[in-house]
């Protein structure tokens, strides 16, 4: 897999941390790590990453709407992570999920899924 600049969109500073260093490990670039709505969307817009992995409930915001958002300036490969998955496929039916929580595989498979749906 190539390397990625990627926008991380989490609201929990531990777990944009930890999910940061995967990233890293994985050789990718993680560009930054935002926690509100409006900061993903102004991020995205000032670095466009190649990848968005987006919680889809923020505490400031809304993970999905942040992506509406983004996507309508051009798409953007992305993945949704959360708790409750079934919440997000209700909102979002062919969405990119990953379940909280995840380990390094289950995360390698998702950004390719997202990644093959963008080619």
């Amino acid at each position: 897999m190539r390397k990625l600049s990627i926008l991380v969109v989490e609201d929990e500073p531990i777990i944009g941390m930890l999910l940061s260093e995967v990233l890293g490990g994985m050789g990718h670039k993680v560009i930054a790590v935002v926690g509100t709505e409006g900061a993903a969307v102004a991020m995205s817009a000032e670095y466009l990453p190649d990848l968005l992995i987006v919680d889809a409930g923020l505490t400031s915001g809304n993970g999905i709407s942040a992506v509406d958002t983004i996507l309508k300036t051009g798409f953007v490969p992305h993945l949704f992570t959360t708790g409750d998955a079934m919440k997000v496929r209700l909102q979002r039916p062919d969405a990119i999920i990953l379940e909280k929580p995840f380990n390094e595989t289950e995360l390698a498979d998702a950004i390719a899924s997202a990644l093959a749906r963008h080619d």
